[in-house]
């Protein structure tokens, strides 16, 4: 699922290619996509990009009529830059918008559709679909630790929780928490002070570097291949390679639907985190499916 760093890249590289242009056409070749009813699309056709703005995982597109438009790519979900007019056949082609240089197009693979579109009228209408989670660099190391501890969650659960922090899944929480030399099930009410220290140092710089690494990339072409596992990450999808730091073998704990991956010599005190306690406290903590968590919204 693209998360904080990778929304940021597709931002830097749609700002330079449709802010301040109109939309002259949406295409919808998936009916499953289009999670709202009003306004209807059409009334987003020939209005100007505004600005555009990340809500979560979400890329947030505001008009110049004052509507929005919100995607949430999921999983599989995928943007595109493609030549103007791109046809959507196939059937991971959900959807194209048609802009006087190009068309944007959202693709998703696999049989699931998990992607979404939403479209509201106003900023306030919009913000009903921000799960609510502080924004780590908006944000003091005081307020980063009261956030974590508002619920005695594991660190990997605290993390990923749209409710508590904004924009950090399952591939960043993995490489925050090797950083910060920290087990993914420590619980947040156990931390030290030195303990919560290098955690808010980690959230930060680790999404840091990845924002600027992938920026960076997205200055000379449109990011096409956004993935959640990359060759320089040291421990997400890395299961059974050398720790880049200690090169012992990296372990993964495996719970329904996720995966975590961590260096048990680095963050655990050598133990492999792989017994019937440990299935009790993620069967309490962790939900069983990536969209379970994605749901959450604060009340």
């Amino acid at each position: 699922m693209p998360e904080l760093p990778d929304i940021t890249a597709y931002l830097s590289a749609l700002q330079r290619r449709i802010a301040g242009q109109p939309l002259t056409r949406i295409r919808i070749a998936s009916p499953f996509l289009l999670r709202t009813v009003q306004p209807p699309l059409e009334e987003f056709e020939g209005h100007t990009i505004r600005s555009l703005r990340r809500i979560g995982k979400r890329i947030a597109i505001e008009f110049d009529n004052g509507y929005w438009l919100v995607l949430h790519l999921m999983i599989a979900g995928r943007l595109h830059w493609r030549p103007l007019g791109a046809k959507l056949g196939g059937r991971n082609n959900l959807a194209a918008f048609d802009f006087p240089q190009g068309s944007l197009v959202l693709t998703e693979a696999g049989s699931k559709r998990r992607a979404s579109l939403h479209l509201f009228r106003s900023e306030d209408d919009m913000q009903s679909v921000d799960p609510g989670g502080i924004d780590v660099f908006a944000s003091s190391l005081e307020q980063f630790r009261a956030a974590l501890t508002a619920e005695n969650r594991t660190l990997k659960r605290a993390l990923t929780d749209p409710r508590i922090l904004s924009g950090i899944g399952n591939a960043y929480s993995d490489e925050i928490l090797h950083a910060a030399r920290l087990s993914p099930i420590q619980l947040t009410h156990k931390l030290t002070a030195e303990q919560w220290q290098r955690l808010y140092t980690a959230t930060r710089d680790t999404l840091q570097f990845w924002i600027d690494r992938l920026n960076a990339e997205a200055s000379h072409n449109f990011p096409e291949k956004v993935t959640a596992f990359r060759n320089d990450m040291a421990v997400h999808g890395r299961f059974g390679q050398p720790c880049p730091t200690c090169g012992q073998p990296i372990q993964r704990i495996r719970y329904a639907d996720n995966e975590t991956n961590y260096c048990a010599q680095c963050q655990t005190g050598g133990k492999v985190l792989a017994d019937r306690s440990l299935s009790r406290l993620l069967g309490a903590d962790w939900p069983r499916t990536l969209d379970e968590l994605e749901a959450l919204k604060k009340r």
